[in-house]
């Protein structure tokens, strides 16, 4: 999960240096932190949130074939 969402990130933003995915586990939950540039926070939240949220559509869909349960901050 890690690094898929590292690699989206990245190919979304300007600064792909700036990425940086954390990864906290408790049990079957997953809390990722995504931090980018901060001028790279509207590409990566997108109009109306529309970005962030296809980013955690698609984490979630790979982590129903592991049965975890994943959620995906934006970090500030």
């Amino acid at each position: 999960m890690l690094a898929l969402v590292e690699h989206l990130a990245k190919s979304l933003v300007d600064q792909p240096e700036a990425v940086k995915v954390t990864q906290v586990e408790d049990g079957s939950d997953i809390v990722i932190h995504l931090t980018v540039a901060p001028d790279d926070m509207g590409k990566v939240i997108g109009k109306q949130g529309r970005i962030a949220k296809a980013i955690r559509t698609v984490v979630k869909a790979a982590a129903v074939k592991e049965n975890k349960h994943v959620t995906v901050e934006i970090m500030q």
